[in-house]
């Protein structure tokens, strides 16, 4: 078992309608997926990899959080500092820049973090800080640490250590595989009646059909 990369980074937003306006029409990311019901919605944004995506809630008390810089000490119950997004040139960052400031939202930067330099800005409506970052420099050697205190930890090397964590003693089968009833049922529904998605390439037609039963329950 392999962790990928990010699928997803979800927040909570007042106004999902301008929310939408900012991560797609301004930042570019494609509006990939949505469900919406009762009073409450969860949409998602898609970043050209096809891959990682930016999600939002919507419900009824929906607050902004409270506005931090990224990398700022707090002593708020805070568990999130910021979001990273990549871009692949300089030109690229500057450009973005200038977007930024030509819709009047306040950016931070660039600021040259040695192998990277990133600018800062934040979402507008949410009050979420937001970076990007154009890295320039490859790394040769994992892990790249430069640490005034170091951590024996780190030693240890980049990849898994093993023994440290109990052996997996029960492999769930097959058949005990089952999923409980979340509100995506209508959802997935609707997408296949109208055609706007289709089950993912090496899905198995066992696994389809247990779904589309459920459907019909």
């Amino acid at each position: 078992m392999n962790l990928k990369g990010i699928n997803h980074l979800a927040f909570i937003t007042s106004d999902m309608v301008k929310t939408i306006r900012f991560y797609r029409d301004l930042l570019n990311l494609k509006l990939s997926a949505g469900i919406g019901h009762d009073g409450y919605r969860h949409y998602f944004f898609q970043f050209p990899d096809g891959v990682t995506h930016v999600a939002f809630f919507e419900y009824e008390g929906a607050r902004a959080m409270n506005r931090k810089f990224p990398g700022d000490r707090s002593n708020l119950p805070l568990g999130f500092d910021h979001v990273a997004f990549t871009v692949d040139s300089r030109e690229d960052l500057f450009a973005l820049k200038d977007r930024l400031e030509a819709a009047n939202i306040e950016v931070e930067g660039a600021v040259d973090h040695g192998i990277f330099w990133s600018i800062y800005f934040y979402d507008p409506l949410n009050n979420i800080p937001l970076e990007a970052t154009w890295q320039f420099m490859d790394i040769l050697q994992y892990p790249a640490v430069s640490e005034d205190d170091p951590l024996d930890i780190v030693d240890e090397g980049a990849d898994p250590q093993a023994g440290h964590w109990p052996t997996v003693e029960h492999h769930t089968a097959k058949s005990e595989m089952h999923a409980s009833s979340g509100n995506g049922h209508p959802m997935r529904q609707h997408f296949l009646e109208n055609g706007l998605a289709v089950f993912s390439k090496g899905v198995s037609i066992e696994f389809q059909n247990s779904l589309k039963s459920d459907n019909d329950e």
